[in-house]
C-alpha cells in the first residue's frame, strides 16, 4: 500500500502522520466543509476514511503520554530508529519534529493549513489535487450513492495551484 505524510496545522496544534494515499482525497473533501481544527477535519473525513480519526487521535494520546515540549527524547528516538513511513503520529514542537513533518514518505507530503485555508503540495506523486471532485464513501448506506461530490470554497488555496 502506498503511503503519504500529512501535516495538519490549526490554531492550537501542528500534527504530522503517515497514512495510505487515498487519505488525500478524504482530507481534501473534508476541507470543503470548512474545518477549523484537526478534530473537525478528521470528523469531516470520516465518511471517506472511517479509521483515520481514531488512528490519529490515539496516536496523539500515545505521543502526549511519552513526550512533552520540554522532553522529546522518545519521538526523537523514533525518528532515529524508524523508517520515515513507520514514524508514529506526532506533534510538531521543535525544529527536529518540524523537519520530520516536512519529510516526504513514498508518494510525498501534503500540508493542510486550516488556519489559513491552504493546502500545500510539498511533494505529491500520488494524484493531482482538484478544487472540486468526487470521493468514494467508505461505507455507503443502502440506497445511497457510493461517491460524493465536493468543492473547495473560494477562500481555500492550493499551493502549487492547479
Amino acid at each position: 500500500m502506498d503511503l503519504m505524510r500529512f501535516t495538519v496545522i490549526d490554531e492550537r496544534t501542528r500534527v504530522s502522520f503517515v497514512a495510505p494515499c487515498p487519505t488525500l482525497e478524504a482530507l481534501v473533501a473534508a476541507c470543503a466543509q470548512g474545518p477549523r481544527t484537526l478534530e473537525e477535519l478528521l470528523d469531516a473525513a470520516a465518511p471517506f476514511a472511517p479509521e483515520l480519526r481514531e488512528r490519529v487521535l490515539s496516536g496523539l494520546a500515545v505521543f502526549d503520554e511519552h513526550n512533552s515540549p520540554e522532553n522529546l527524547q522518545r519521538i526523537h528516538a523514533a525518528f532515529d530508529y524508524c523508517r520515515p513511513e513507520e514514524v508514529p503520529v506526532f506533534r510538531i514542537l521543535d525544529e527536529r519534529t518540524r523537519e520530520m513533518s516536512l519529510k516526504p514518505v513514498r508518494a510525498g507530503i501534503v500540508l493542510f493549513n486550516l488556519r489559513e485555508r491552504r493546502i500545500v503540495q510539498v511533494q505529491n506523486t500520488y494524484a493531482e489535487i482538484q478544487r472540486k471532485g468526487r470521493v468514494r464513501l467508505a461505507r455507503p448506506a443502502p440506497n445511497m450513492a457510493r461517491v460524493q461530490r465536493y468543492e473547495l470554497p473560494a477562500e481555500w488555496s492550493l499551493v502549487p495551484s492547479r
